[in-house]
Protein backbone atom coordinates (compact mmCIF):
# COMPACT_ATOMS: atom_id res chain seq x y z
CA UNK A 1 0.00 0.00 0.00
CA UNK A 2 3.19 1.98 0.80
CA UNK A 3 4.80 1.10 -2.50
CA UNK A 4 1.17 2.60 -4.33
CA UNK A 5 1.48 5.57 -2.68
CA UNK A 6 4.66 6.29 -3.66
CA UNK A 7 4.37 5.28 -7.20
CA UNK A 8 0.98 7.37 -7.38
CA UNK A 9 3.07 10.44 -5.68
CA UNK A 10 5.75 9.93 -8.35
CA UNK A 11 3.60 9.87 -11.09
CA UNK A 12 1.87 12.92 -10.20
CA UNK A 13 5.42 14.83 -9.80
CA UNK A 14 6.38 13.74 -13.61
CA UNK A 15 3.04 14.71 -14.86
CA UNK A 16 3.39 18.41 -13.13
CA UNK A 17 7.14 18.53 -14.24
CA UNK A 18 5.96 17.71 -17.73
CA UNK A 19 3.18 20.39 -17.65
CA UNK A 20 5.40 22.93 -16.25
CA UNK A 21 8.31 21.79 -19.46
CA UNK A 22 5.38 22.27 -21.83
CA UNK A 23 4.16 25.58 -20.50
CA UNK A 24 7.95 26.63 -20.48
CA UNK A 25 8.75 26.09 -23.74
CA UNK A 26 5.97 27.56 -25.13
CA UNK A 27 6.87 30.41 -23.53
CA UNK A 28 10.30 30.41 -24.32
CA UNK A 29 9.35 30.88 -28.14
CA UNK A 30 7.55 33.35 -30.17
CA UNK A 31 5.23 31.89 -32.79
CA UNK A 32 5.28 33.29 -36.03
CA UNK A 33 2.90 32.50 -38.54
CA UNK A 34 3.45 32.01 -42.28
CA UNK A 35 0.93 31.43 -44.82
CA UNK A 36 1.72 30.50 -48.51
CA UNK A 37 0.73 28.82 -51.16
CA UNK A 38 2.56 25.76 -51.41
CA UNK A 39 0.32 23.30 -53.59
CA UNK A 40 -1.82 24.40 -56.68
CA UNK A 41 -1.81 26.58 -59.42
CA UNK A 42 0.49 29.25 -57.35
CA UNK A 43 3.05 26.95 -55.66
CA UNK A 44 6.22 27.64 -57.53
CA UNK A 45 5.61 31.37 -56.21
CA UNK A 46 4.70 30.19 -52.64
CA UNK A 47 7.73 27.82 -52.32
CA UNK A 48 9.71 30.91 -53.47
CA UNK A 49 9.19 33.03 -51.17
CA UNK A 50 9.31 30.44 -48.05
CA UNK A 51 12.82 30.22 -49.10
CA UNK A 52 13.13 33.61 -48.14
CA UNK A 53 11.11 33.33 -45.07
CA UNK A 54 13.63 30.85 -43.72
CA UNK A 55 16.63 32.28 -44.80
CA UNK A 56 15.22 35.49 -42.55
CA UNK A 57 14.18 33.20 -40.13
CA UNK A 58 17.69 31.36 -39.93
CA UNK A 59 19.92 34.66 -40.12
CA UNK A 60 17.70 36.18 -37.68
CA UNK A 61 16.52 33.28 -35.35
CA UNK A 62 15.64 35.35 -32.19
CA UNK A 63 14.24 38.55 -30.73
CA UNK A 64 13.82 39.90 -27.45
CA UNK A 65 15.94 37.00 -26.18
CA UNK A 66 13.46 34.02 -27.44
CA UNK A 67 13.38 31.97 -30.13
CA UNK A 68 11.11 32.46 -33.37
CA UNK A 69 9.04 29.92 -34.31
CA UNK A 70 7.24 29.23 -37.85
CA UNK A 71 4.07 28.20 -37.90
CA UNK A 72 4.15 27.29 -41.92
CA UNK A 73 0.75 26.43 -43.37
CA UNK A 74 0.05 25.83 -47.32
CA UNK A 75 -3.55 27.88 -48.51
CA UNK A 76 -3.05 25.79 -51.31
CA UNK A 77 -3.81 28.65 -53.90
CA UNK A 78 -7.24 28.59 -52.71
CA UNK A 79 -9.21 31.77 -51.05
CA UNK A 80 -11.11 29.57 -49.10
CA UNK A 81 -8.32 27.94 -47.41
CA UNK A 82 -6.41 31.18 -47.26
CA UNK A 83 -9.33 32.37 -44.97
CA UNK A 84 -8.98 29.16 -42.72
CA UNK A 85 -5.70 28.59 -42.21
CA UNK A 86 -5.20 32.24 -41.09
CA UNK A 87 -8.16 31.97 -38.94
CA UNK A 88 -6.04 28.42 -37.81
CA UNK A 89 -2.72 29.88 -37.50
CA UNK A 90 -4.50 32.77 -35.02
CA UNK A 91 -6.94 30.32 -32.83
CA UNK A 92 -5.51 27.10 -32.56
CA UNK A 93 -1.31 28.33 -32.78
CA UNK A 94 -1.96 31.51 -31.10
CA UNK A 95 0.56 33.72 -33.17
CA UNK A 96 1.51 37.01 -32.48
CA UNK A 97 2.04 37.86 -36.30
CA UNK A 98 1.45 36.71 -39.82
CA UNK A 99 3.65 36.93 -42.80
CA UNK A 100 2.20 36.05 -46.54
CA UNK A 101 1.60 35.73 -49.04
CA UNK A 102 1.75 35.47 -52.58
CA UNK A 103 -1.11 36.28 -54.58
CA UNK A 104 -3.64 39.33 -53.88
CA UNK A 105 -6.54 37.35 -54.11
CA UNK A 106 -5.07 34.79 -51.35
CA UNK A 107 -4.18 38.00 -48.92
CA UNK A 108 -7.68 39.56 -49.47
CA UNK A 109 -9.78 36.65 -48.48
CA UNK A 110 -7.43 36.98 -44.93
CA UNK A 111 -7.83 40.69 -44.81
CA UNK A 112 -10.86 40.66 -42.59
CA UNK A 113 -9.55 37.89 -40.53
CA UNK A 114 -6.43 39.47 -39.20
CA UNK A 115 -8.67 42.43 -38.52
CA UNK A 116 -10.78 41.12 -36.37
CA UNK A 117 -8.55 39.80 -34.54
CA UNK A 118 -6.05 42.36 -34.48
CA UNK A 119 -3.65 40.63 -35.49
CA UNK A 120 -1.09 42.39 -37.76
CA UNK A 121 -0.20 40.36 -40.96
CA UNK A 122 2.93 41.50 -43.76
CA UNK A 123 1.97 40.80 -47.54
CA UNK A 124 4.99 39.17 -49.42
CA UNK A 125 4.35 39.89 -52.96
CA UNK A 126 0.48 40.63 -52.74
CA UNK A 127 0.17 43.97 -54.88
CA UNK A 128 -3.09 44.50 -55.49
CA UNK A 129 -4.24 47.90 -53.53
CA UNK A 130 -7.35 46.11 -52.04
CA UNK A 131 -5.05 44.01 -49.39
CA UNK A 132 -4.16 47.23 -47.44
CA UNK A 133 -6.92 49.77 -48.41
CA UNK A 134 -9.11 49.99 -45.02
CA UNK A 135 -7.15 47.47 -42.88
CA UNK A 136 -4.75 49.17 -40.44
CA UNK A 137 -3.44 45.31 -39.59
CA UNK A 138 -2.61 44.55 -43.35
CA UNK A 139 1.34 45.91 -44.26
CA UNK A 140 3.40 44.55 -47.23
CA UNK A 141 6.81 44.52 -48.63
CA UNK A 142 6.12 45.00 -52.01
CA UNK A 143 5.42 47.78 -54.27
CA UNK A 144 1.67 48.49 -55.42
CA UNK A 145 0.07 47.71 -58.59
CA UNK A 146 -0.91 51.22 -59.69
CA UNK A 147 3.25 52.15 -59.42
CA UNK A 148 4.15 49.24 -61.22
CA UNK A 149 1.27 49.33 -64.22
CA UNK A 150 2.45 52.88 -64.71
CA UNK A 151 6.32 51.96 -64.44
CA UNK A 152 5.54 49.50 -67.55
CA UNK A 153 3.54 52.10 -69.15
CA UNK A 154 6.04 54.47 -69.17
CA UNK A 155 8.65 51.73 -70.61
CA UNK A 156 6.71 50.74 -73.13
CA UNK A 157 5.71 54.41 -74.23
CA UNK A 158 9.86 54.90 -74.31
CA UNK A 159 9.89 52.41 -76.21
CA UNK A 160 7.51 54.10 -79.14
CA UNK A 161 4.97 51.54 -78.67
CA UNK A 162 1.32 53.62 -79.97
CA UNK A 163 -1.04 50.78 -80.43
CA UNK A 164 -1.09 48.10 -77.28
CA UNK A 165 -3.17 44.92 -77.06
CA UNK A 166 -3.99 43.82 -73.39
CA UNK A 167 -4.32 40.26 -72.53
CA UNK A 168 -5.81 39.21 -68.75
CA UNK A 169 -6.27 36.64 -66.40
CA UNK A 170 -10.01 37.60 -65.34
CA UNK A 171 -10.33 36.04 -62.79
CA UNK A 172 -7.32 36.53 -61.12
CA UNK A 173 -7.53 40.00 -58.74
CA UNK A 174 -4.25 40.92 -59.78
CA UNK A 175 -4.28 40.40 -63.18
CA UNK A 176 -7.45 42.25 -63.14
CA UNK A 177 -6.22 45.26 -60.95
CA UNK A 178 -2.29 45.47 -62.64
CA UNK A 179 -3.58 45.35 -66.40
CA UNK A 180 -6.47 48.38 -65.55
CA UNK A 181 -3.57 50.37 -63.90
CA UNK A 182 -1.50 49.75 -66.95
CA UNK A 183 -4.30 50.93 -69.03
CA UNK A 184 -4.96 53.96 -67.09
CA UNK A 185 -1.48 55.19 -67.31
CA UNK A 186 -0.57 54.39 -71.01
CA UNK A 187 -3.99 55.70 -72.13
CA UNK A 188 -2.97 59.12 -70.05
CA UNK A 189 0.25 58.87 -72.07
CA UNK A 190 -1.83 59.34 -75.82
CA UNK A 191 -1.34 55.02 -76.21
CA UNK A 192 -3.93 53.03 -77.83
CA UNK A 193 -5.63 49.97 -76.40
CA UNK A 194 -6.23 47.97 -79.22
CA UNK A 195 -8.22 45.15 -77.45
CA UNK A 196 -8.61 43.75 -73.99
CA UNK A 197 -9.02 39.78 -74.16
CA UNK A 198 -9.81 37.68 -71.07
CA UNK A 199 -8.83 33.83 -70.20
CA UNK A 200 -9.35 32.19 -67.14
CA UNK A 201 -6.72 30.50 -64.32
CA UNK A 202 -6.26 27.20 -65.78
CA UNK A 203 -6.53 27.80 -69.17
CA UNK A 204 -4.26 25.95 -71.62
CA UNK A 205 -5.32 26.70 -74.96
CA UNK A 206 -5.25 30.80 -75.94
CA UNK A 207 -5.26 29.95 -79.61
CA UNK A 208 -8.70 31.69 -80.34
CA UNK A 209 -7.76 34.36 -77.85
CA UNK A 210 -4.11 35.56 -79.57
CA UNK A 211 -5.93 34.68 -83.47
CA UNK A 212 -8.12 37.40 -82.34
CA UNK A 213 -5.05 39.87 -80.82
CA UNK A 214 -3.12 39.17 -83.84
CA UNK A 215 -5.67 40.56 -86.56
CA UNK A 216 -6.00 43.76 -84.24
CA UNK A 217 -1.72 44.33 -85.36
CA UNK A 218 -0.79 45.37 -81.86
CA UNK A 219 2.98 46.67 -81.43
CA UNK A 220 3.22 44.73 -78.23
CA UNK A 221 1.03 43.05 -75.64
CA UNK A 222 0.55 43.44 -72.11
CA UNK A 223 -0.26 40.40 -70.30
CA UNK A 224 0.42 39.86 -66.66
CA UNK A 225 -0.75 36.88 -65.13
CA UNK A 226 0.35 33.70 -63.24
CA UNK A 227 3.67 32.12 -64.51
CA UNK A 228 2.82 29.49 -65.88
CA UNK A 229 -0.16 30.68 -68.53
CA UNK A 230 1.69 33.37 -69.62
CA UNK A 231 4.44 31.18 -70.33
CA UNK A 232 2.36 28.32 -72.28
CA UNK A 233 0.10 32.06 -73.98
CA UNK A 234 3.49 33.37 -76.04
CA UNK A 235 4.48 29.98 -76.83
CA UNK A 236 1.31 29.84 -78.37
CA UNK A 237 1.50 33.22 -79.75
CA UNK A 238 5.29 32.23 -81.20
CA UNK A 239 3.61 28.93 -83.03
CA UNK A 240 0.97 31.65 -84.59
CA UNK A 241 3.47 33.75 -85.98
CA UNK A 242 3.30 36.27 -83.57
CA UNK A 243 6.53 37.64 -83.20
CA UNK A 244 5.42 40.97 -81.40
CA UNK A 245 6.88 41.27 -77.61
CA UNK A 246 5.43 40.00 -74.35
CA UNK A 247 5.40 42.74 -71.52
CA UNK A 248 3.90 41.04 -67.72
CA UNK A 249 4.07 41.89 -64.41
CA UNK A 250 6.29 40.41 -61.50
CA UNK A 251 4.68 37.36 -60.74
CA UNK A 252 6.73 36.26 -64.61
CA UNK A 253 9.78 35.75 -62.38
CA UNK A 254 9.93 32.47 -61.28
CA UNK A 255 11.87 29.21 -62.86
CA UNK A 256 8.53 27.71 -64.09
CA UNK A 257 8.16 30.65 -66.72
CA UNK A 258 11.21 29.98 -68.22
CA UNK A 259 10.79 26.11 -68.01
CA UNK A 260 7.34 26.32 -69.45
CA UNK A 261 8.25 28.47 -71.91
CA UNK A 262 11.64 27.96 -73.25
CA UNK A 263 13.05 29.82 -76.20
CA UNK A 264 9.68 31.38 -76.82
CA UNK A 265 9.99 33.61 -73.73
CA UNK A 266 13.30 35.05 -75.14
CA UNK A 267 12.93 38.78 -74.65
CA UNK A 268 9.49 38.65 -72.58
CA UNK A 269 10.19 41.79 -70.08
CA UNK A 270 8.56 42.25 -66.91
CA UNK A 271 8.74 44.48 -63.74
CA UNK A 272 10.17 43.23 -60.37
CA UNK A 273 10.86 44.50 -57.06
CA UNK A 274 14.39 43.27 -57.08
CA UNK A 275 17.95 42.89 -58.54
CA UNK A 276 21.42 42.19 -57.20
CA UNK A 277 22.44 45.23 -58.67
CA UNK A 278 20.25 47.59 -56.41
CA UNK A 279 21.14 45.30 -53.66
CA UNK A 280 22.82 47.94 -51.41
CA UNK A 281 22.14 47.58 -47.77
CA UNK A 282 23.71 45.64 -45.59
CA UNK A 283 20.70 43.11 -45.21
CA UNK A 284 21.07 42.45 -48.99
CA UNK A 285 24.72 41.63 -48.71
CA UNK A 286 23.54 38.57 -45.73
CA UNK A 287 20.67 37.86 -47.54
CA UNK A 288 22.53 36.88 -50.92
CA UNK A 289 25.92 35.64 -49.40
CA UNK A 290 23.52 33.16 -47.22
CA UNK A 291 20.96 32.27 -50.54
CA UNK A 292 24.65 31.40 -52.38
CA UNK A 293 25.41 28.94 -50.15
CA UNK A 294 21.91 27.17 -49.92
CA UNK A 295 21.06 27.16 -53.61
CA UNK A 296 24.36 27.39 -54.99
CA UNK A 297 24.04 28.77 -58.82
CA UNK A 298 20.78 29.88 -58.81
CA UNK A 299 19.76 33.56 -59.14
CA UNK A 300 17.81 34.57 -55.86
CA UNK A 301 14.04 36.02 -57.33
CA UNK A 302 12.43 38.93 -56.09
CA UNK A 303 9.70 36.81 -54.70
CA UNK A 304 12.20 35.46 -51.88
CA UNK A 305 13.88 38.71 -51.61
CA UNK A 306 10.52 40.46 -50.84
CA UNK A 307 9.40 37.10 -48.56
CA UNK A 308 12.28 37.99 -46.72
CA UNK A 309 11.43 41.72 -45.88
CA UNK A 310 8.23 40.59 -44.80
CA UNK A 311 9.48 38.82 -42.02
CA UNK A 312 11.85 41.41 -41.51
CA UNK A 313 9.20 43.48 -40.76
CA UNK A 314 7.24 41.66 -38.77
CA UNK A 315 11.01 41.33 -36.82
CA UNK A 316 11.67 44.60 -35.99
CA UNK A 317 8.10 45.15 -35.07
CA UNK A 318 8.63 42.65 -32.06
CA UNK A 319 11.61 44.27 -31.24
CA UNK A 320 10.57 47.88 -31.22
CA UNK A 321 7.67 46.64 -29.38
CA UNK A 322 9.08 45.18 -27.21
CA UNK A 323 6.77 42.51 -26.70
CA UNK A 324 4.32 39.98 -28.42
CA UNK A 325 1.44 41.67 -27.51
CA UNK A 326 0.43 41.57 -31.50
CA UNK A 327 -1.58 45.21 -31.12
CA UNK A 328 1.93 46.89 -29.75
CA UNK A 329 3.82 44.68 -32.66
CA UNK A 330 0.92 46.23 -35.48
CA UNK A 331 1.80 49.87 -34.04
CA UNK A 332 5.50 49.38 -34.29
CA UNK A 333 5.38 47.98 -37.49
CA UNK A 334 3.13 50.93 -38.95
CA UNK A 335 5.80 53.52 -37.17
CA UNK A 336 9.33 51.99 -39.05
CA UNK A 337 10.91 54.30 -41.09
CA UNK A 338 13.81 53.63 -43.53
CA UNK A 339 14.44 50.35 -42.62
CA UNK A 340 17.38 48.75 -44.44
CA UNK A 341 16.01 45.85 -45.71
CA UNK A 342 16.78 43.35 -48.82
CA UNK A 343 14.96 45.45 -51.44
CA UNK A 344 16.07 49.12 -49.97
CA UNK A 345 15.82 51.24 -47.12
CA UNK A 346 11.76 50.29 -47.00
CA UNK A 347 9.34 52.91 -45.06
CA UNK A 348 5.32 52.36 -45.12
CA UNK A 349 3.31 55.05 -46.01
CA UNK A 350 -0.41 55.52 -44.06
CA UNK A 351 -1.80 52.35 -45.82
CA UNK A 352 1.07 50.08 -44.93
CA UNK A 353 2.59 49.72 -48.18
CA UNK A 354 6.33 50.39 -48.98
CA UNK A 355 7.38 53.41 -50.81
CA UNK A 356 10.11 52.09 -52.97
CA UNK A 357 11.15 51.47 -56.94
CA UNK A 358 10.58 48.93 -59.52
CA UNK A 359 13.03 46.96 -61.49
CA UNK A 360 12.74 46.31 -64.89
CA UNK A 361 13.73 42.49 -65.93
CA UNK A 362 13.78 40.56 -69.64
CA UNK A 363 14.66 37.29 -70.34
CA UNK A 364 17.96 36.83 -71.80
CA UNK A 365 19.66 33.55 -73.19
CA UNK A 366 17.39 32.01 -70.46
CA UNK A 367 17.75 34.36 -67.30
CA UNK A 368 15.89 36.83 -65.79
CA UNK A 369 18.50 40.31 -67.06
CA UNK A 370 18.27 43.29 -65.34
CA UNK A 371 17.77 45.91 -67.32
CA UNK A 372 16.67 49.23 -65.41
CA UNK A 373 15.77 50.18 -61.65
CA UNK A 374 12.50 52.91 -61.90
CA UNK A 375 12.61 55.31 -58.31
CA UNK A 376 9.49 55.99 -57.23
CA UNK A 377 7.88 59.72 -57.66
Amino acid sequence: MKAKKILTALLASVCVFGATATMASAEEVIKVGVFLPLTGDNAAGGELELRGIKLANENHSTVLGKKIQLVVQDNKSDKAEAANVVARLIEKDKVCAIVGTYGSSLAMAAGNIVKENKIPAVGTSCTNPQVTAGNDYYFRACFIDPFQGTVMANYMKKLGYKKVAVIQEVSNDYSVGLAKFFMDAYKKMGGQIVDVANYQTGDKDFTAILTNVKAKNPDAIYAPGNFTESAMMIDQARQLGLKINFYGGDTWETNDFLEVGGDAVEGAVLTTAFGREMATTKEAKIFLDSFEKQFKGEEPSALTALAYDAYMLVYYGIEKAGSTNSVAIRNAIAANKNLPLVTGKTTLDVNGDPVKGAVIKTVKNGKFVYVDFVQPK
